[in-house]
């Protein structure tokens, strides 16, 4: 008895012991998991298909309705008695149309712009904006069975407004658009930047603003176009290929074809290197709409860039800018990662301004114009941004040495000691870049110091 009295207090003893042990062991403070950053592409679909979790954005509504029916077999063959009813609610927006409107979302804009704001007519609205959201709503319908296609919440609402503007004594007319930013890596041109700036996931090697080659330089992206053109030639001529493959591939043959030649006859804008923004197709089309070459102005923040309209983009999608204007904005912008995501960007476009015929984009000169424009309705606040050239200079020409004995025969005196002779380029080189004329002063051949030769 006593034994057992003395198991029982040391199993009390023990267990009292370890409850007050545990008021003094240090609470274990877990670690914050670093968040993952935020993609900018969705993920590819792979495996399972997961409707509710496939697009971001989209809010998914399912239930499951049993009514009863007759036997299996009736039921079997009626296509009615299993039938999924697809159906999406798109609430359409509302376009800002006034002057306090359209500071909620970009509150600097009355600021830079004092005469903004009498350039607003009672219904500004343009007609464009309507277009642009019922084009939205045709392709949703086209592709409500194809949910992979279905566009986003995010570009379903990629715009805020677009407004008809017109300065009342200077009559300029202007395009307003509020959206967001894209960004367009497109196009090439192998007279200012022999080397290809990089091709990402659809990119394109052409712009719609293009003009002319000035040298023989190879476009960088010719030889890979043309690479491809040869492997879809070479598929074609197979026994094997099917009737229904040659087809796609005859279309394919023929807008290879297209592009290689365009490659070799015109010179594009550079994403990269050239402030230019994107407006979608059904914005150039109409008397008073935007074009190609038209001057623009894009404000974020209390910045005003001068650019051009420099590309035509799908019909059902606004806001998109150039990789330059993109980089300036945030350094961050990447062909992945737009520089803005909120609907804070404001476009001015200012229609049938475009200079013709088209050429190199030159920086000075869209300053220029734009100012000009910026002036006309009412000036700016703040100084327009400027755009530094940040494509590398041409490498230096070597000189061709002038060949020995092409001094006129007639010629009674030497060069004075000392002096050396200049050469000159060879009329005949071409080069990337035009450069100005460097022929050398002439040289006297005497010394002015030297009494005249008798």
């Amino acid at each position: 008895m006593l034994l057992l009295i003395a198991m029982f207090v040391a199993i009390v003893y023990r267990w009292v012991s370890l409850e007050q042990l545990q008021r003094f062991v240090p609470v274990e403070i877990k670690a914050t998991p670093t968040p993952e950053p935020t993609p900018t592409r969705p993920a590819v679909i792979t495996g399972k298909l997961d409707t509710g979790k496939l697009f971001n954005g989209i809010t998914l509504h399912s239930t499951v309705e049993t009514p009863q029916g007759t036997d299996a077999t009736t039921e079997r063959v009626d296509p009615e008695s299993y039938v999924l009813d697809l159906k999406l609610q798109a609430r359409l927006p509302s376009p800002n149309r006034t002057i306090d409107e359209l500071a909620k979302v970009s509150p600097q804009l009355p600021a830079l712009l004092p005469g903004l704001a009498s350039m607003l007519t009672s219904d500004p609205v343009s007609p464009l904006f309507a277009e642009l959201y019922s084009t939205k709503v045709k392709m949703l319908r086209e592709n409500l069975t194809r949910l992979d296609l279905l566009l986003s919440r995010h570009n379903f609402y990629d715009c805020q407004t677009v407004l008809q503007l017109r300065h009342p004594q200077s009559h300029r007319k202007a395009l307003l658009l509020q959206a967001d930013m894209d960004v367009d890596a497109d196009g090439s041109d192998a007279d200012r930047m022999p080397i290809g700036s990089g091709a990402p996931t659809n990119f394109k090697p052409f712009t719609s603003y293009r003009w002319q080659k000035k040298t023989p330089a190879p476009n960088p992206y010719l030889a890979a176009t043309e690479d491809r053109l040869k492997r879809v030639e070479d598929e074609s001529a197979l026994q094997t290929t099917t009737p229904e493959r040659k087809r796609e591939l005859r279309n394919a043959i023929t807008r290879l074809r297209a592009e290689v030649g365009t490659l070799k006859k015109f010179s594009f804008l550079i994403g990269a290197t050239d402030p230019y923004i994107v407006i979608p197709g059904s914005f150039a089309r109409g008397r008073d709409s935007a074009k190609t070459g038209d001057y623009a102005l894009v404000i974020f923040g209390d910045a005003i860039y001068p650019a051009i309209v420099g590309d035509i983009g799908p019909n059902d999608k606004l806001g998109e800018a150039s990789l330059r204007i993109a980089k300036e904005i945030n350094a961050l912008a990447t062909p992945y990662n737009r520089p803005v995501s909120e609907l804070k960007v404001t476009y001015l476009i200012f229609p049938g301004t475009a200079d013709t015929p088209f050429g190199p984009p030159d920086s000075d000169k869209i300053q220029a114009r734009c100012q000009k424009l910026v002036d006309e309705m009412g000036g700016a606040t703040v100084p327009l941004h400027h755009w530094e050239n940040i494509i590398p200079p041409p490498p230096t020409p070597t000189p061709t040495p002038t060949p020995s004995g092409s001094l006129s025969p007639t010629s009674t005196s030497s060069p004075s000691p000392g002096s050396s002779a200049i050469p000159s380029a060879s009329p005949s080189a071409t080069f990337a870049f035009p450069i100005p004329s460097m022929s050398p002063p002439l040289i006297p051949t005497t010394s002015p110091l030297a009494p005249p030769t008798p």
